[in-house]
């Protein structure tokens, strides 16, 4: 069925009516793209891992990234929409191929294996002895709406943690932001796997030099 869309969204934790078009278009002149009614597949897109890291010296530590922890609305594999001030919805015309904290793990760990500054890189329950750990929360992973266009935005909370004394060696937030060229589900899927990558290539750089 290709007439009538839809944008699906979720207000707060109460599982409030979805946002009109409508009035997205009236109170932040951007329409943004929505799902079609029907059975036709959502288009998926992926995560990438940065690349092509500047050689340095190698660390002897051995990291375990765990799962990163995120509020409910952004776990998810739906592309989270920040329309205005205390408003998120999703978009409906595409999702990740997997829930966002599952991607952001792989792509953490792949970033590290990529820059070939550590040991080696695992999950928890790989059989690794582990030296470090890194914790991270997923702030912000979302496209938002704002009076200039639409902005991919991606804010990561990273803690390293020594896993023999679980004392917190440093913190750091990271963020990137990325102008999208619009709504659209592959235009924001883009700019977020952009401003992502970004973020990932300064978390990497930040936690191997600590080690």
């Amino acid at each position: 069925m290709h007439g009538h869309r839809a944008l699906s969204g979720v207000a707060g934790g109460r599982g409030r009516a979805a946002i009109s078009v409508a009035r997205l278009a009236l109170g932040l002149a951007v329409a943004l793209p929505v799902a079609a009614c029907g059975s036709r597949p959502v288009p998926t897109y992926n995560l990438t891992a940065p690349s092509g890291f500047s050689a340095r010296a190698g660390g002897s530590g051995q990291l375990v990234v765990p799962a990163p922890t995120a509020l409910a609305v952004l776990n998810t594999d739906k592309i989270v929409v920040l329309p205005g001030d205390g408003q998120v919805a999703y978009l409906g015309d595409a999702q990740w191929s997997d829930s966002l904290p599952a991607l952001v793990q792989a792509r953490t760990i792949q970033a590290f294996e990529n820059a070939s500054l550590l040991r080696r890189v695992a999950r928890p329950g790989d059989a690794v002895v582990a030296d470090y750990q890194l914790n991270i929360d997923i702030r912000t992973f979302a496209l938002r709406i704002t009076p200039e266009g639409p902005q991919a935005v991606v804010e990561l909370a990273a803690k390293l943690i020594n896993s023999r004394s679980g004392r917190i060696m440093a913190g750091q937030i990271f963020k990137s932001t990325v102008p999208a060229a619009s709504a659209d589900g592959s235009v924001a899927a883009a700019a977020l796997d952009q401003a992502s990558d970004q973020v990932l290539v300064e978390m990497v750089r930040w936690a191997s030099g600590r080690f």
